[in-house]
């Protein structure tokens, strides 16, 4: 899936996931992405930030990629600042998914703050 791997392919070393290779799985995959992108995330626009007031209370971590082209940190960096609890943590030099070493260090070191 070229298409996939222009977007996650941002850092040096990159190899695909062998999941690819499986042509089941890449009907699989692209039949659940454009399914999710043709509604809309089953959101309706600007819902997500209208609505994150009602998550007051509740904690949250959002780990994004720096490097992430397919999902930039626009709304990622808005939700912060209506979600009183909820906080951003941008990685440099990770892009999109938990590729990244570092971004799976940032996701078990919320996950144990969490735990305590």
């Amino acid at each position: 899936m070229r298409l996939e791997d222009t977007h996650v392919a941002t850092v040096p070393g990159y190899r695909p996931d062998p999941r690819y290779e499986d042509p089941w799985f890449r009907l699989g995959f692209a039949r659940l992405v454009t399914h999710y992108w043709a509604n809309h995330a089953f959101l309706e626009d600007g819902s997500l930030i209208r609505d994150a007031v009602r998550l007051t209370g509740i904690p949250g971590v959002m780990v994004q990629g720096a490097l992430d082209i397919s999902g930039p940190p626009d709304i990622a960096w808005q939700l912060p600042q209506v979600w009183p609890d909820g906080e951003l943590v941008i990685v440099g030099g990770a892009g999109h998914g938990t590729g990244s070493a570092s971004v799976v260090d940032t996701i078990v070191a919320a996950i144990d703050r969490f735990g305590q």
